[in-house]
């Protein structure tokens, strides 16, 4: 009787062993399908941007800036890619500089959008030290593999012909001799327009809400190219 019932167990442990094995073997066969997909979704682009008010939304409310519309057309066109806005309101380039190692290290990002050196101009801060902090950034994210895309401003004529020039050429002078990407004026069509007075808030200084598709506007293309 013992043995029948040794039978029995055996023979249950062997029908359910068959089964067992077959979905193992298909869980195994799956693995290198699920690493695939892992791969294609790790293998979407990360866009850093290190940029001042501008890109912080000051003023606004949140979610109306140029950024969030960026991350909404990204979505819209089924693009992976994952956008870290790590802009703050009052950065200069020394403090972009300062920032952007930690930065890359947490984020690794493959593109890069430099968009500071206004307050750098509204301070009276020195051009040759604005020009060596954003050299010294671009180069930073080149280091890592990162494409850089700098964000060129101008200021107001107030602030002498020399000095804009000077000011306005420096983001020019950077891309060219770290082969950087650059979009030469961020604000075009928003600050150099007859009506520009509409186009910002009451400090005249801030564009407002309705400007903020033009600046994405201004600047996808640029960065449309080097996304994968």
């Amino acid at each position: 009787m013992r043995t029948d019932f040794t039978k029995l167990v055996r023979a249950a442990a062997a029908r359910l062993v068959k089964p067992l094995g077959a979905l193992l073997l298909a869980v195994v066969a799956a693995l290198p399908l699920l690493a695939q997909a892992q791969t294609a979704v790790a293998a979407g682009d990360t866009v850093l941007i290190v940029g001042d008010s501008l890109s912080a939304e000051y003023g606004l409310k949140r979610g109306t800036g140029w950024v969030p519309l960026l991350e909404k057309q990204l979505a819209g066109e089924k693009k992976n890619v994952r956008v870290i806005n790590a802009s703050i309101s009052g950065d200069t380039t020394s403090g972009g500089r300062s920032r952007l190692p930690a930065l890359l290290a947490q984020h690794k990002p493959t593109v890069v959008v430099i968009e500071l050196g206004g307050n750098d101009a509204l301070r009276g801060l020195p051009l040759d030290m604005t020009e060596a902090n954003l050299r010294a950034m671009t180069q930073a994210a080149k280091k890592i593999g990162a494409k850089v895309l700098l964000l060129g401003m101008q200021v107001p004529p107030n602030y002498g012909g020399a000095y804009g020039a000077t000011f306005s050429g420096l983001f020019a002078k950077v891309a060219r001799a770290e082969k950087a990407a650059l979009l030469p004026f961020f604000l075009k069509g928003v600050a150099d327009v007859d009506d520009a007075v509409g186009n910002f808030q009451a400090d005249r200084i801030h564009p407002n809400e309705q400007s903020q598709a033009k600046m994405l506007a201004n600047v996808w293309p640029d960065l449309k190219k080097l996304l994968k």
